[in-house]
């Protein structure tokens, strides 16, 4: 990854041009850069999916009433064809989403992937309501947190779960109702425990690999587990035994099963923008690097010390 000096580019048909003020870093950017992502980067490639800043122009087709407003990006598009690292990014124009006036450009670039992935999974398919018990794995990310947040909005009752202790009580001081260090709990007797021995009626997980199995202990009679990532870089098996004696549900799942239907994306982000104003979602912004620094921010993500969304800032 590099920065290099271009020729500012022009807006095409139902394109626009923003001037990018932050950057919202995404794991799934990790992933397209090393080649393991959804979508394969035709090199030399743009990357990057959130960016909050101001349009400056817009292509032919596209309402020039756009002009001068604020808006932050959707990630509703392909990263092989657009990217918004830079200075300026090319977007087409049904990427853009108004945010909150209280909220900083740096909270704008933080707030549609965590919060429309999970959205999608615990409201929209989920439909999770007072009760529920909700596992939520790898839960300092961004949409971990974001899943925190939706859960305690919802009513259910939130299981954060973390490797090692030390994230624990920050989890806790979140929102999370409980939290687990994986590493040095029994995660399956502690789910059991706290759910009365019902297990998680959802499961949110984007590590997937071997760890599936104790989710699949760990969930309750009927169940869903929502796989919207692959962390793990393991295979993953199917755990047929626990699968079949609870009817278990394990759903892939990614945010496009959203944003790809007008619908569903205008009922996400109506629900978002307005626990935003109310106050109910804020953004966790754990650090934030200037464009220059964009390989550390990267790195920085790569280390998963973070808790929160990591902002570069332009």
């Amino acid at each position: 990854m590099q920065l290099e000096e271009l020729p500012v580019p022009e807006p095409g048909n139902g394109e626009v041009r923003l001037r990018v003020a932050a950057i919202g870093l995404n794991r799934a950017e990790v992933m397209f850069r090393q080649g393991h992502y959804l979508v394969e980067p035709k090199l030399p490639s743009n990357i990057g999916y959130e960016a909050a800043g101001v349009v400056e122009a817009v292509g032919p087709d596209v309402d020039k009433g756009l002009l001068g407003k604020k808006f932050s990006t959707v990630p509703c598009f392909s990263p092989a064809q657009y990217g918004v690292y830079g200075e300026v990014a090319i977007v087409p124009a049904y990427a853009l989403a108004a945010y909150p006036e209280a909220l900083s450009a740096a909270e704008a670039a933080s707030i549609w992937m965590q919060y429309i992935t999970a959205y999608g999974a615990l409201v929209h398919h989920a439909r999770i309501t007072a009760g529920d018990f909700v596992l939520i794995t790898a839960a300092s990310s961004s949409v971990g947190i974001a899943a925190i947040e939706i859960a305690k909005a919802e009513g259910a009752v939130s299981i954060a779960t973390t490797r090692t202790g030390k994230k624990k009580a920050e989890l806790i001081a979140l929102g999370a109702d409980h939290a687990i260090a994986t590493a040095e709990e029994d995660m399956v007797a502690r789910v059991k425990a706290i759910s009365g021995g019902k297990g998680a009626r959802v499961t949110f997980d984007p590590v997937a690999g071997p760890g599936i199995e104790q989710l699949a202990e760990a969930a309750a009679q009927g169940g869903t587990i929502f796989e919207y990532g692959a962390l793990s870089g393991a295979p993953t098996p199917f755990p047929l035994f626990a699968a079949l004696s609870k009817s278990l549900t394990i759903q892939g799942y990614t945010l496009f099963d959203v944003v790809s239907v007008p619908e569903w994306r205008n009922n996400a982000q109506r629900y978002i923008f307005e626990h935003l104003e109310q106050g109910r979602f804020r953004p966790r912004i754990a650090r934030t690097f200037p464009l220059e620094r964009i390989v550390e921010a990267h790195r920085y993500m790569e280390s998963n010390e973070q808790i929160g969304k990591i902002v570069v800032t332009v």
